[in-house]
């Protein structure tokens, strides 16, 4: 009785601190990519029986007001009794839930959806990533009842809390001590908290409803963001490095035998084959009986199974780490991370490449934005001075291209571009607003994203849909051909933005069910009504067409997702562009040797051969002749490294 007397104290101190100075209102300071876009401000009344909060959150994403009200009353105890919440709570989605609880009972409103619910544990109630006031009395709430390993929330899910050290930064030139927490639940994956000895949270890192960063910090502290946020980089790292379940380091030598090996650059395959690596690099490749298994070797029997390179995605936004066991679960070895925070993504990276983290090669691509109201990223260029600086910041940081972004000026993209050429770096992105693809592609821009910037350069029908046989159709694709532009069409992302919600999502995603509750709850009603979706049909199907057409003219396509359904995003649009028309064949090489060549890396990677980097996967299936066997991954090697995607997805909230 002593000693849990004795360990409740330091609970109790904390919160006989925390009452007396709690302020009765504050402000943090919201941010997406580093870049200040709005705040929340709170306001907390003591009434008799409760203390209420009421939190007024808004900000502007890209042009786009995201704003929402929310009140949450607890008992002085902190036990939750309502919470309110109603308003935008990203760009494409609303939110409005009203939760009363009582007792052992939960009433519970979700929009038009209303039911009760028996309360048998310790519940919160609380709506995702917003209100950070909301995620300061939960992680209060939970040192209240000495730290359990699971809360549940309302009106779904639960989550998991955990103590993670402590960070001393400098605050007035002083040292300041900040406690760090990760929560897991509220988001797909952990977020990272810092609070004060008085349990005011500091700063919460974490990502919105569009998988974006986000980032929330109390608004005297704004200059310690970009420490936090290369700090959250390598502790979020840290957390799957140390999963068991990862085994330890490198095989030296291995032996894959049995399986088939398809050449993607030959499109051959070697059945029967042997596939010797040492040290993370493809030592011979050959039929049994003519490759000797060397003594010693790991030995993976890949018998009725084929064997790929590891697939790319190029056009991945790495915003979190539970991104890398994801990509490496679906058999995804190397990305093009195009445009992300500084900070985050050069931890992220190095993290990577020194061993300390899990994912797949990151090759990096510097977003540069313009100055406006629909800029994103605090990395901008309005003069070419500034042009100049930007590319050569990123240069000198290990990036391999430039992103440009859609508020760059005109007269900007030139001088962007001439200054990534000068130094050896190649340019993609967006086609800036007031320019056409040809006008960027003039400008210097080697590659675009999004088939949505070649479609209004062809003929379109009074339905959205495009006439191929136009003349102007016709020379948009040979321009497109002649200047060598590489495309990266993320028709995967076109086909969830025009879906219609109330359709079957497994038709898109088979998976979709093995995805953590949060993912779920954000992708399930990305879409549109019904009546939209049919309205928007033929622009979307002229997209799939475009890829088609792309290719037939001999333009060089790159598969890149931009997001979506982590890792899956990548054999889904495999899948689309043989819907489009190309041979299974062909769109594994747009994520395999293809993409190698665009990136000047093929002589590595891309391919299955002697000599490259050991990046390959094992699949159950042939997908050259059904494409969706690709998603059939029974082992992933990356450079050495042999991972079960079993065990990847596990690690970061599958239940796959």
């Amino acid at each position: 009785m002593k000693r849990t007397l004795l360990s409740a104290i330091p609970c109790l101190l904390f919160f006989a601190a925390a009452a007396q100075t709690t302020p009765d209102s504050g402000t943090f300071l919201l941010h997406k990519f580093q870049q200040h876009i709005g705040k929340e401000t709170y306001r907390v009344t003591k009434e008799k029986d409760s203390i209420v909060y009421k939190a007024d959150f808004k900000f502007v994403d890209r042009g786009s007001p995201v704003p929402f009200k929310a009140e949450l009353k607890v008992t002085p105890g902190l036990e939750p009794l309502e919470f309110n919440i109603k308003g935008q709570f990203s760009r494409f989605s609303t939110i409005n839930d009203k939760i009363r609880m009582s007792g052992r009972q939960a009433h519970v409103q979700v929009d038009d959806s209303v039911h009760d619910i028996k309360i048998q544990s310790l519940t919160f109630p609380m709506a995702g990533y917003a209100p950070v006031i909301g995620q300061q009395v939960l992680l209060q709430y939970w040192m209240k009842h000495h730290k359990p390993a699971n809360i549940n929330t309302l009106p779904t899910g639960s989550v998991q809390i955990s103590t993670d050290g402590a960070d001393t930064l400098t605050y007035d030139n002083k040292p300041m001590i900040l406690e760090r927490y990760t929560i897991g639940g509220l988001i797909w994956g952990n977020e990272f908290v810092w609070a004060d000895k008085q349990g005011q949270v500091i700063c919460i890192i974490t990502n919105d409803a569009e998988f974006d960063k986000f980032e929330a910090v109390r608004a005297p502290y704004e200059d310690m963001l970009p420490n936090l946020i290369g700090k959250t980089a390598t502790y979020s790292m840290r957390l799957f490095t140390k999963s068991a379940s990862l085994g330890g380091p490198a095989d030296r030598l291995i032996a894959i035998k049995g399986g088939t090996v398809y050449d993607v650059v030959s499109e051959k395959t070697i059945p029967d084959a042997v596939v010797i690596i040492e040290n993370g690099i493809i030592k011979k490749v050959g039929k049994q009986g003519d490759v000797t298994i060397p003594a010693g070797a790991k030995v993976i029997d890949a018998t009725g199974k084929m064997i790929f390179p590891g697939l790319w995605d190029m056009h991945a936004h790495f915003e979190q780490a539970e991104w890398g066991p994801a990509y490496l679960a679906a058999g995804v070895t190397t990305v093009r991370d195009c445009g992300n925070e500084f900070d985050f993504i050069n931890a992220i990276k190095s993290a990577i490449d020194n061993g300390s983290g899990v994912g797949p090669m990151i090759l990096k691509a510097g977003i540069i934005d313009g100055k406006g109201n629909y800029s994103l990223g605090i990395i901008q260029a309005d003069t070419k001075e500034e042009a100049i600086a930007r590319v050569d910041r990123y240069k000198a940081n290990g990036f391999v291209q430039i992103k440009i972004y859609s508020s760059v000026k005109p007269e900007i993209v030139k001088a962007i571009c001439d200054e990534a050429h000068k130094q050896g770096l190649t340019v993609t992105g967006h086609i800036p607003n007031g320019m056409t693809l040809i006008a960027g592609v003039d400008s210097g821009m080697n590659m675009v994203n999004h088939v949505q910037y070649v479609y209004p350069l062809m003929k379109r029908n009074k339905d959205g849909s495009i006439d191929f046989n136009d003349s102007t159709s016709i020379k948009a694709v040979q321009f497109i051909k002649d200047h060598n532009v590489v495309i990266d069409p993320t028709l995967g992302v076109f086909e969830m933005a025009f879906r219609s919600v109330k359709d079957d999502i497994t038709t898109i995603e088979p998976a979709f069910y093995t995805l953590p509750l949060p993912l779920q709850s954000l992708l399930k009603n990305f879409g549109m009504e019904p009546s939209q979706a049919e309205k928007y049909k033929p622009i979307y199907e002229s997209m799939v067409a475009i890829v088609k057409k792309l290719h037939d003219a001999g333009v060089t396509i790159v598969a890149g997702t931009d997001q979506g359904f982590p890792g899956f995003s990548v054999p889904r649009e495999l899948e689309l562009y043989v819907q489009a028309g190309l041979t299974p064949a062909d769109a594994i090489q747009t994520a395999t040797i293809v993409p190698a060549r665009v990136m000047n890396l093929d002589k590595t990677v891309g391919s299955i051969e002697e000599g490259k980097q050991a990046d390959l996967i094992i699949v159950d299936g042939d997908p050259l002749k059904n494409i969706r066997d690709i998603r059939n991954v029974t082992t992933v090697i990356k450079a050495g490294h042999i991972y079960d995607p079993h065990q990847l997805h596990v690690l970061v909230g599958f239940s796959k």
